[in-house]
């Protein structure tokens, strides 16, 4: 934008008549008038100073008595600028051409003999959206109260997260995060690399669930040549690969029980020994490691090892769903919406109130990724200016505006904080109990008043816990 805007809001108009060019700058004294009598003006106007608005003429020359070159304007100034509101003008009895305007991108038309004060109206109607939208791209793509750049959040649980990411950054303890698939724990994994003392040193990621379990071994601590068949040469593990960096073990719950020793074994000592090799190699890693799975029922069925969790987990991430996150479900939305706007090349405006409700409704099962999915879907294959629940694939929100009985209003809002204590807690009953300020017993009882019992604690579990505590507030 030009560095020298005042505080008028910019309207450009794009008119070939310098008669009606004068009448309009009388007629808005309140805004910086641009004026362009061709394309290319109006072209060069929009690329330096984006005006909010603008009012166009489909009567530019060389077809000052035809439509295409305001046609071509309208959309060239809507490539550039796909935010300006634009107002185009049309001669009497031309409503097909207006109506053509519009679903080209135009935001409104005015018939000619121009009437000034129909036309002042629709210019603050779009400047008071164009205010709106520019607000709501502002909290979207920079939300700057989140500390961490790769997370969009104003959730406060999401928050806490975030500012204990930055305490333990300039550390070097192992961390262990928690939570959904899709949630963002790489993106947390790569924050704690990045906020901290081996921010230029490498990041490596490994995926234990992605492998299969015999070239798993070879790709975390390398292997020598002739180790086994089809070893032709010395290969480098991902360990000491990340050596003086940070090695990022995602779904380390399905690390394979073999290995868990080895990697038990290096986190103590910090030493490697290639697959087929002898030479002890000392190396400085940091290990962050990641997973969806509940590694202490693992640990109860004897499938992973408790001494390398308690390695593992010197400080602990529980990351909360999507679904636990309330409003972030609509900031996400919007961020994904502008982003996806750049990247294709569409002028989506936003979404239907439907669609708001749908999303708020959905349960997320694959959490921001999956939003981000259905985002980049409905961008890309949407023929309509807002996006709708159907655009995303979403069931309508059954039943409209919600029930506003306070009795059934109350019940609402506790299932949905009872919902997201247990899965901040990673379904843990006692830490959920704390959140919620109630004993376990008590928490026991709201979960299968809620319908809950199946969705957040295994057969046998919640009862054998809330029968050994004693009824007392934790």
């Amino acid at each position: 934008m030009s560095g020298s805007r005042t505080a008028n809001p910019r309207l450009l108009i794009v008119e070939d008549d310098d008669g009606l060019c004068s009448q309009y700058r009388w007629a808005f004294p309140g805004c910086n008038v641009l004026l362009a009598h061709a394309r290319a003006q109006a072209v060069a106007l929009v690329k330096r100073e984006f005006p909010p608005v603008a009012i166009m003429d489909l009567g530019l020359p060389p077809d000052p008595d035809g439509v295409s070159e305001g046609f071509a304007t309208l959309e060239e100034v809507l490539r550039i600028a796909p935010q300006t509101k634009v107002i185009v003008v049309t001669g009497n009895g031309e409503r097909k051409t207006a109506l053509r305007a519009i679903a080209s991108g135009a935001y409104d038309f005015c018939e000619k003999p121009v009437e000034i004060e129909v036309l002042r109206t629709i210019i603050d109607r779009g400047l008071n959206l164009h205010r709106l939208e520019e607000e709501n791209r502002r909290m979207a793509v920079a939300p700057g109260i989140s500390p961490i750049a790769r997370i969009v959040t104003g959730d406060p649980g999401m928050l806490k997260i975030c500012r204990d990411i930055e305490k333990i950054a300039p550390t070097s303890v192992p961390v262990l995060l928690l939570g959904e698939s899709g949630t963002g724990k790489e993106a947390l994994a790569r924050a704690v690399h990045d906020l901290g003392q081996r921010a230029k040193n490498p990041f490596v990621a490994l995926n234990c669930g992605a492998i299969p379990e015999n070239l798993l071994e070879s790709e975390l601590f390398g292997h020598e040549r002739g180790a086994f068949t089809g070893a032709v040469k010395q290969s480098i593990g991902k360990i000491e690969l990340a050596h003086t960096g940070t090695l990022f073990l995602d779904e380390v719950g399905d690390l394979p029980h073999p290995l868990q020793v080895k990697l038990l074994r290096f986190l103590q000592d910090q030493i490697v020994e290639r697959v087929g090799g002898r030479q002890k190699i000392q190396v400085d890693v940091r290990i962050v490691s990641a997973t969806n799975a509940n590694l202490e029922e693992k640990i109860n069925r004897g499938v992973f090892r408790g001494d390398l969790l308690y390695r593992m987990n010197a400080f602990t991430v529980r990351v909360p769903p999507l679904r636990a996150r309330g409003s972030d479900i609509i900031l996400l939305a919007n961020f994904f919406l502008n982003r996806f706007n750049q990247e294709f090349g569409r002028r989506m405006r936003g979404f239907t109130d439907e669609a708001g409700a749908a999303m708020m409704a959905h349960d997320w099962p694959g959490n921001v990724r999956e939003l981000e999915n259905r985002l980049k879907r409905a961008v890309v294959m949407s023929e309509h200016r807002m996006i709708d629940a159907a655009d995303m694939e979403l069931s309508p929100r059954e039943g409209g505006i919600p029930d506003l009985d306070l009795r059934t209003a109350r019940l609402r809002a506790e299932n949905h904080v009872i919902k997201a204590a247990m899965a901040r807690s990673n379904n843990t009953l006692s830490l959920a109990a704390r959140l919620l300020g109630v004993s376990r017993p008590t928490l026991y009882g709201l979960l299968e008043a809620h319908g809950l019992i199946n969705e957040t604690v295994r057969p046998g579990d919640g009862a054998r816990q809330a029968a050994a505590v004693p009824d007392e507030t934790a």
